[in-house]
């Protein structure tokens, strides 16, 4: 009996961190879209990439503080030791951290032109981008159910674009950052694999890495933008609101990497997946509601399609795994 109190215990223990991992993810991840939203778009500053740049000295500065956190107190917690300038690490993680850079900044750029509630539909299409890199550049081919949900997922994604126009909110420009940034992030999924052993599958110094570099190429490149003028001729640059508002989606961009991975390592890739698509549908409803928006009836449909095509894909892709690692054993 005691065993069995014991074991009981274990499981409610397991299931509770479980419900606060998820959700963390879905707090921190709505908030950070809105946020994000918020600054690209209420601050009436036309210039996304300085944003972006500015979010990623937040999260540089943040590690590094970690980092220094970590050798005055071990037992609390242990962050990683690198340096982002020696030649070796510049060479092996910089094509990594070019694609992370466009990534974050092609979001962000797709965030300030488009709503929130059209967002995830912008966006839905890092699937069947991710499908298609695997075959073309590492040769792995996909099934027939899963290239059949990757076209569900077109579908939804044209059907969405289509009502968009017809409601008169669609952003050509919007949609283009969200296909480039859906691309990029299909391309960084595949590289990082290739580039975690270099730092030691260090998830944090890589992370460490990426903000680094993306700080410096991006002060770069919003200046030959002409954004740092923009900022320089600000007519709020000096208030107190400003400063106050802008390291906030700093903080959120940091705590989202955080909570992503603990959502992972508590649960699984499979649930992470899962937890994701059902709070790229909240956060649709919460910000349809907070935005008084009305759409038609076929933009719900569009959601409701992408959503069904991503969880049928993980879906299927969750068995197939479960197929080959069963057939791996049976041979034992």
């Amino acid at each position: 009996m005691r065993r069995i109190n014991m074991t009981e215990g274990t499981l409610v223990s397991r299931y509770v961190k479980i419900t606060l991992a998820v959700s963390l993810y879905w707090l921190v991840s709505i908030i950070t879209v809105f946020v994000n939203k918020a600054l690209l778009s209420e601050l009436k500053l036309d210039a996304p990439l300085f944003i972006t740049w500015f979010q990623c000295v937040i999260s540089a500065f943040l590690c590094i503080f970690l980092h220094i956190f970590s050798l005055f107190f071990p037992n609390i917690l242990t962050f990683p030791t690198g340096n982002p300038f020696r030649l070796n690490t510049l060479i092996n993680v910089l094509p990594l951290s070019i694609l992370f850079m466009s990534m974050i900044s092609f979001n962000n750029l797709c965030l300030k032109n488009v709503g929130v509630s059209f967002y995830y539909i912008g966006r839905s299409l890092t699937t069947v981008f991710n499908v298609l890199f695997s075959y073309f550049l590492l040769a792995q081919k996909t099934s027939f159910s899963a290239c059949v949900c990757c076209g569900i997922i077109v579908m939804g994604f044209w059907l969405g674009v289509d009502q968009e126009d017809l409601a008169g909110s669609f952003s050509i420009s919007g949609t283009v950052y969200g296909v480039i940034a859906s691309a990029s992030l299909a391309l960084y999924s595949i590289h990082t694999k290739k580039v975690l052993p270099c730092v030691n599958n260090e998830i944090w110094l890589l992370s460490y890495y990426n903000n680094v570099y993306s700080s410096i190429i991006l002060l770069f490149v919003s200046g030959l933008f002409g954004e740092l003028k923009t900022v320089q001729d600000y007519a709020d640059l000096n208030t107190a609101y400003f400063w106050l508002f802008l390291p906030i989606g700093g903080l959120c961009g940091f705590a989202i990497g955080y909570v992503t991975t603990l959502q992972i390592k508590i649960t699984s890739p499979l649930t992470h997946n899962i937890s994701g698509t059902a709070k790229a549908c909240a956060q649709t409803v919460i910000a349809s509601y907070w935005y008084n928006e009305v759409k038609p009836f076929l933009w719900w449909v569009s959601n409701w399609v992408v959503l069904f095509g991503s969880a049928a894909y993980t879906f299927v892709k969750q068995r197939e795994m479960e197929a080959q690692y069963n057939n791996k054993y049976s041979r034992v």
